[in-house]
């Protein structure tokens, strides 16, 4: 993907905590970016400080509306497709709404994409498609093993991109993230991630909640990186899946008690809740692969992407 102030780009999700910063960045890269959130786990809010790009063009439907899809993709050199219900535990509690946003949805894209001669699709996968395996790092030559319907759907969507590139020649590159962490990631849902919830918990006094006993592990990767990883998967002619971590990971009793220090609440311990079904005990990214195939390296280590996170949160 050349710097060409011309070339328009597809953002799905764009207005979500992932697509609003991915969408930031490729304005600022001097692209013209259209997207499309019909707002379900998305706010609007993400994008205000962007508004008055005129670069920039917000359509608010699903990507379940197919027509509307085919007509947004006229023109698009790529697309990023961030749009998803992006929960573990609201998979579980509702698996077909889950399936109908994440597989049709995901379908529903790619068809546009090909019908609409897009150069590549860029896809957010989930490092949740592995499962529980004991083998760490997590390779993507390991055998999926997902444990959710949430992941069940992102590897059915890595599936259909696989195969849209046999059937019909449409590049498309998966990129599995691994706990995805920054500003902007909501904290007051039922669903939220661990890390804004925490932040939110620490900030107001209150303990943060572990679901389990602390002792299991994630390679928590800063906003910024990947976004980086999905501009440079759009400008390789590799195709396939790709783990987007760091390569390193902690304990979340660790993070609470950084997060606690770093807020200024080190005297306050975690309290504990039972394990929630579908999670995982230990994630780890092996990153080499994406390395090898478009030069993806994180740029941030957890204490930077923690303090900016926990700067830009708000009181």
């Amino acid at each position: 993907m050349d710097k060409q102030k011309a070339v328009k780009v597809l953002v799905t999700g764009g207005a979500g905590f992932i697509g609003s910063h991915l969408t930031e960045e490729l304005l600022g890269m001097g692209y013209q970016v259209l997207v499309v959130d019909d707002l379900s786990t998305g706010n609007l809010a993400n994008l205000k400080h962007l508004s008055s790009d005129s670069n920039l063009e917000v359509l608010c439907f699903s990507v379940n509306d197919a027509c509307r899809l085919q007509e947004a993709c006229k023109g698009a050199s790529y697309v990023f497709h961030q749009a998803a219900i992006p929960s573990v535990p609201r998979s579980v509690a509702d698996p077909v709404s889950t399936n109908y946003a994440n597989i049709t949805g995901t379908l529903n894209v790619l068809v546009a994409a090909r019908d609409a001669g897009v150069k590549k699709v860029v896809y957010a996968s989930s490092s949740s498609v592995y499962g529980d395996t004991p083998t760490l790092p997590k390779k993507e030559a390991m055998v999926p093993e997902p444990l959710s319907p949430y992941a069940v759907s992102k590897l059915a969507g890595e599936h259909y991109c696989a195969a849209f590139t046999a059937s019909y020649g449409l590049q498309t590159a998966c990129l599995r993230y691994f706990n995805v962490y920054g500003p902007r990631q909501a904290a007051d849902s039922a669903y939220a991630a661990v890390i804004p919830k925490f932040i939110q918990l620490i900030k107001q006094g209150k303990p943060p909640q572990i679901f389990g006993d602390g002792t299991q592990t994630r390679d928590f990767t800063f906003v910024k990186d990947v976004v980086r990883a999905n501009i440079l998967a759009s400008q390789s002619l590799q195709n396939g899946a790709y783990n987007i971590g760091t390569g390193s990971s902690i304990s979340l009793n660790e993070l609470a008690h950084a997060l606690l220090k770093m807020i200024g609440y080190a005297k306050i311990n975690p309290v504990y809740s039972k394990p929630r079904p579908g999670d995982v005990a230990h994630s780890l990214a092996d990153i080499s692969k994406a390395e090898q195939a478009f030069g993806y390296r994180p740029l941030y280590t957890l204490s930077e992407g923690l303090k900016i996170t926990v700067e830009e949160y708000g009181e």
